[in-house]
């Protein structure tokens, strides 16, 4: 989800120089757009599946090629029904999930804030005036929340992939956390810190935030559980509509 600790999580994680958790990522992306050319005239008049599948199953080897961390938590929605069957087919691997949960009304209270303190996010770009509007357009079907939701829905299919972390249990005991975290890799726990936070930096690149609206991805510098005062300004209807979306 967004807005749930997930760069906090990578601010964290990447302290220890053998881990790579990455910003959002493009890799599953690259899977589809690679997959939906089967669909295309050119493919369809020389379907040759097993060279374009080939192309397929080695993404995340080439793509991860250079980086030089040893293991690679890659940020993106991998558990919805269409992209797991892709990694399920293509990836050759085991793999885990590690999911960031928070309660819907706390994630559109914080994207509120965002957009309300930072004139530059893509949401004040679409012409929208009230924070019905705005909000209304993060849950269509396409938004930004709605596939993380559904990616989360499927994944409690696959309980023994999980591993489920609540934003509220990340900043208030950030290490009880974090040490669940390196038990589900099945690797020894690393001391991190959660003071002096830095800005995620992984191989040289951060955030261009430039791109979606200042501020998109700065963390604070502490782990701590901070009040939200636009958890009371969400519009009614929105509220009646999604607040029973609780983790």
């Amino acid at each position: 989800m967004p807005r749930s600790g997930n760069t906090l999580f990578a601010s964290i994680m990447n302290q220890n120089s053998k881990i790579a958790c990455t910003a959002n990522s493009i890799t599953l992306e690259i899977m589809k757009d690679l997959f939906l050319l089967k669909e295309t005239d050119v493919f369809q008049n020389y379907p040759d599946h097993k060279s374009l599948d080939n192309v397929l199953d080695s993404v995340f080897d080439i793509y991860y090629k250079d980086w030089p961390q040893d293991i690679i938590i890659d940020r993106g929605p991998v558990m919805t029904p269409g992209n797991l069957k892709l990694m399920q087919k293509h990836f050759k691997k085991p793999f885990k999930c590690i999911i960031l949960l928070r309660d819907l009304m706390d994630v559109l209270a914080s994207l509120m804030k965002w957009y309300t303190e930072n004139p530059s996010s893509f949401i004040n770009k679409f012409g929208y005036k009230t924070d019905e509007e705005k909000l209304s357009a993060v849950m269509i079907k396409t938004g930004v929340v709605a596939k993380e939701l559904e990616a989360i829905k499927n994944s409690y299919n696959y309980p023994e992939m999980c591993l489920y972390i609540k934003y509220n249990d990340l900043v208030t005991q950030p290490e009880k956390e974090i040490r669940r975290v390196y038990e589900f890799m099945n690797l020894p726990y690393f001391n991190h810190k959660f003071k002096d936070l830095k800005q995620i930096n992984i191989n040289g690149i951060g955030y261009d935030d430039t791109i979606v609206g200042k501020n998109m991805h700065t963390i604070k510098t502490e782990v701590k559980k901070e009040y939200n005062p636009y958890i009371n300004k969400i519009p009614e209807r929105i509220r009646k509509k999604y607040e029973h979306i609780r983790f």
